[in-house]
């Protein structure tokens, strides 16, 4: 294994790392490159997001609200939220994704951020039979992102609440400061409804009909006609991590949950055992890298970070109890899922879109 001598990426279970004469990696330089365009945690952020909350709450005037956005009640979104409401006054609309798998402390702090900011929030609830099936189809499947059935509900949801209430403003948690640098190997389009129609075909037990997805080509036609418009307003401001927490627990008691994504006991499993046991991946450099580059973090502290257990047993014993309850199998089927081998999402069918776009964006990168 080579590790990057400037992050902690490393060549592990990720095809799509290079390193330069220097040791340093695609990724954070990619990241270090991109930063002065991206990334504005000073005067020229704050006028952005100035003009940005005065258009949104002029564009929205004669509205309900003024943008929509997507709420899992974990920090980016939280923290988001919390911002967009109490400190630039915008009447938001958030959408959760109630899958059946989120922690206490994740349902607490969304209701605790919830009360406080007034915001109206717009629960969904798959069909759990149905959406349970697809999970275990994408778990019998031996893929590695097991999260796109619910990434995917999440999406058409947003898509189809900003299209019965006239919204084209969303405000996304994505940031630079702990997400400049992500994984690109072991991962998958999201918006592949090809590919999520062809796993269930071959791995569903039950119907899925009660379940609404978006495929890219969708999307793309509904953002063209509705015009929609993706802020990511957290690449605008001095986002830390840490003072974020404590900021939230400040306003409205909001309890730290454990690293990130461990929000939700599917998302959890998915990235403490199914990622690390199956394909060897290891998320936590990504998103250390991520605070190395945006200097939340020495690399010093981040190898020390790696050093540490990747859970603990209660932790993730709870998360396959779950996951056993909500689907039906037995703790052994469980694991034995875990340990079979893995696949790949293209060794089944894909949407030629998604392929092309992928393709295209490893030809830019690289030249």
């Amino acid at each position: 294994m080579r590790t990057c001598a400037r992050c902690v990426m490393n060549d592990a279970s990720d095809n799509q790392i290079v390193f330069d004469e220097n040791g340093y990696c695609n990724y954070c330089s990619d990241a270090l490159a991109a930063k002065g365009d991206w990334y504005h945690p000073d005067e020229i952020g704050q006028a952005k997001i100035n003009q940005l909350a005065s258009r949104l709450k002029a564009e929205g005037h004669h509205k309900k609200y003024d943008c929509l956005m997507g709420l899992s009640g974990g920090l980016d979104s939280s923290y988001l939220a919390y911002l967009g409401s109490s400190q630039w006054g915008l009447r938001i609309a958030a959408v959760h994704v109630d899958d059946g798998y989120d922690t206490d402390i994740s349902k607490e702090n969304i209701r605790r951020l919830v009360d406080k900011t007034g915001i109206d929030l717009i629960t969904i609830a798959p069909d759990p039979e149905q959406f349970n099936d697809l999970t275990l189809a994408y778990m019998k499947a031996g893929v590695p992102n097991l999260a796109v059935p619910q990434d995917n509900v999440l999406f058409a949801t947003l898509y189809d609440f900003a299209k019965k209430n006239g919204i084209r403003h969303f405000l996304s948690g994505a940031n630079y400061a702990l997400e400049c640098i992500l994984q690109r190997g072991n991962t998958w389009n999201p918006y592949d409804k090809t590919n999520i129609m062809d796993i269930h075909r071959r791995f569903g037990a039950k119907p899925i009909d009660k379940l609404h997805f978006i495929s890219d080509l969708e999307r793309r036609i509904d953002a063209w006609t509705m015009k929609v418009e993706t802020h990511a307003p957290l690449d605008w401001l001095d986002y830390n991590r840490d003072r974020a927490f404590a900021e939230l627990h400040d306003y409205c008691g909001f309890e730290y949950y454990g690293r990130k994504h461990l929000e939700n006991h599917l998302t959890a499993f998915i990235q403490l055992c199914w990622f690390p046991a199956k394909f060897g991946v290891d998320k936590r450099t990504s998103h250390l890298s991520s605070m190395i580059v945006s200097g939340q973090l020495t690399r010093e502290e981040a190898l020390r970070e790696l050093e540490e257990p990747l859970y603990s047993e209660e932790y993730i014993a709870e998360a396959k109890r779950l996951i056993c309850e909500n689907t039906g199998i037995s703790h052994a089927h469980l694991d034995g899922l875990i340990e079979a081998p893995g696949h790949q999402h293209d060794e089944y069918k894909v949407d030629r879109l998604v392929l092309f776009l992928k393709g295209a964006k490893r030809i830019l990168k690289s030249g």
